[in-house]
């Protein structure tokens, strides 16, 4: 990707970004734009810094470790989020790499992440995972199971900021998005991580906080 797509693609997003807040009578730098950058190198990756992102998303924590110690490196202002599913196995890694991890789904990553947080000092923020749409497939906690699992992560000290989905595919994306910004009030969370390349302005009118787009910023993965 050239400087210049990276900077044409990166201004687009805020600007559609600025119209779905003023629809919701929101600002505009409420909302976090995560680049997801899973499957890109490190060379896809740096026209997007040198634009002014600074704000990552990866799904693995592997991939993550082999590309980003040198990117954030030589720019320590870049703040990186796991947004895919976290085996407990790999909690040490992610809290070692991450400033924000988007997918608490079970007690056993929760007991992982706090072990890690208690012997590494670092704490990166949390959003629990909740399965919006009952779909077997799919990472996140049940619905009727969110109080008990918050209730879990709050007891062993995790930082618990927010909230993550991702709604079924195929269907109008607003009453999930609609659905976890209630939950998230009912358990007094305030960040909203939903929306992506495909529906994060529907997500922004709706109360995100944290929108996690790839395809749109990158162009389409091989």
């Amino acid at each position: 990707m050239s400087a210049e797509t990276a900077s044409t693609r990166l201004a687009e997003i805020h600007s559609r970004i600025a119209r779905a807040a003023q629809i919701a009578d929101r600002r505009p730098d409420d909302v976090t734009l995560i680049a997801v950058s899973k499957t890109h190198d490190a060379e896809s990756i740096q026209p997007l810094i040198d634009a002014g992102q600074r704000v990552f998303g990866e799904n693995r924590v592997q991939e993550a470790a082999a590309k980003w110690p040198a990117l954030k490196a030589a720019t320590p202002d870049i703040r990186l989020h796991l947004v895919g599913q976290l085996q407990s196995n790999k909690a040490a890694d992610a809290v070692a790499l991450f400033d924000a991890i988007h997918s608490v789904d079970r007690l056993s990553l929760v007991a992982a992440l706090a072990k890690a947080m208690a012997e590494s000092g670092k704490r990166p923020d949390c959003f629990i995972q909740v399965n919006i749409g009952d779909e077997p497939q799919k990472g996140g906690v049940a619905v009727r199971e969110l109080p008990a699992l918050l209730a879990e992560a709050r007891a062993a000290g995790l930082p618990i900021v927010g909230l993550m989905a991702v709604p079924p595919v195929g269907v109008d994306p607003a009453p999930y998005f609609a659905l976890l910004a209630k939950l998230g009030r009912e358990v007094g969370l305030t960040e909203l991580s939903i929306g992506m390349s495909d529906d994060f302005e529907v997500a922004v009118t709706i109360g995100a906080t944290h929108v996690r787009v790839g395809t749109a910023l990158f162009g389409a993965r091989a």
